[in-house]
């Protein structure tokens, strides 16, 4: 026995409505899921985890060589630059001397008692 005709059900349009935008919001969350989460990782991999460090490189000898004149040279004017503020020191404290010795041999003004 074939049954060609069921009982009438009589659902409201704004049901079968309510039902397909369901369906559309499921596909579109499938999609963004699917497309947006390989993208986030991607992103968060390219931008926030550390770059692989590689051993330096080996300089050649040439340039070992004109790192080390370059570092003898900046010692050298480091000391010449020590020397230059020890004579400014000591020239300032022979001033300072000079000026007292002059301020003490100058007769003070003696205020009247």
């Amino acid at each position: 026995m074939l049954i060609t005709q069921g009982p009438q059900i009589h659902i409201p349009p704004e049901a079968i409505h309510a039902a397909i935008q369901v369906g559309q919001y499921f596909l579109a969350g499938c999609v963004i899921l699917g497309i947006g989460s390989p993208l986030f990782r991607w992103i968060l991999r390219r931008f926030f985890e550390p770059q692989p460090v590689f051993p330096p490189a080996q300089l050649s000898s040439d340039a070992t060589a004109r790192l080390e004149r370059i570092e003898q040279a900046v010692e050298a004017v480091a000391i010449e630059v020590e020397r230059i503020a020890e004579a400014q020191r000591f020239s300032a404290k022979l001033l300072a001397e000079q000026k007292q010795k002059l301020q003490g041999a100058s007769p003070s003004p003696q205020t009247p008692a």
